[in-house]
């Protein structure tokens, strides 16, 4: 396999939101959920930039036990919106995210091509970001909810400068 080229190591460790994992994949540090970025030397020069971002289950994060049926609805609310991921990145993939569930986890799976690494790299975090407003937005009012949904509740509460 090849190596990456050094200027692709750079542009993760000049991005604040990622940081190196010892598997080589960069991890989202900007969002309290599983999002990894795995970047694959393809042709060309190009990087290929495979990312994978896994978000609890509405059930996993709520004190009290939701319905199967309420379950069920947001995840494929959540399907929904996140495959409609268009416009989200500088330069325009064709971006075709895989969404799966096991009961605990729904992880979204996406990856395009760049030659140009900086721009790769900050639309891979676009990505991750949007998949993190996504679930935001799917928040189901009326449930009491644990980490990390408070932790994403408070954030934009104090974004918006609400108490």
């Amino acid at each position: 396999m090849t190596e990456l080229p050094d200027r692709v190591h750079s542009a993760f460790r000049d991005h604040s939101s990622f940081e190196k994992r010892p598997d080589g994949a960069y991890e989202s540090v900007t969002t309290p959920f599983d999002g990894v970025v795995t970047p694959i030397p393809a042709e060309n020069g190009r990087i290929q930039f495979e990312i994978t971002v896994s978000v609890p289950m509405l059930n996993q994060v709520t004190e009290d036990e939701v319905a199967p049926i309420v379950e069920e609805g947001w995840y494929e609310t959540f399907e929904l919106r996140v495959v409609d991921i268009y416009g989200v990145t500088k330069k325009e993939h064709n971006l075709e995210p895989i969404v799966e569930e096991d009961g605990v986890d729904a992880t979204v799976s996406a990856s395009f091509t760049d030659i140009n690494e900086r721009r790769g790299v900050d639309d891979a975090g676009a990505v991750i970001d949007y998949v993190e407003g996504t679930y935001v937005q799917g928040i189901i009012p009326g449930y009491e909810y644990t980490d990390p949904v408070t932790q994403l509740i408070s954030r934009a509460r104090n974004a918006a400068g609400a108490e």
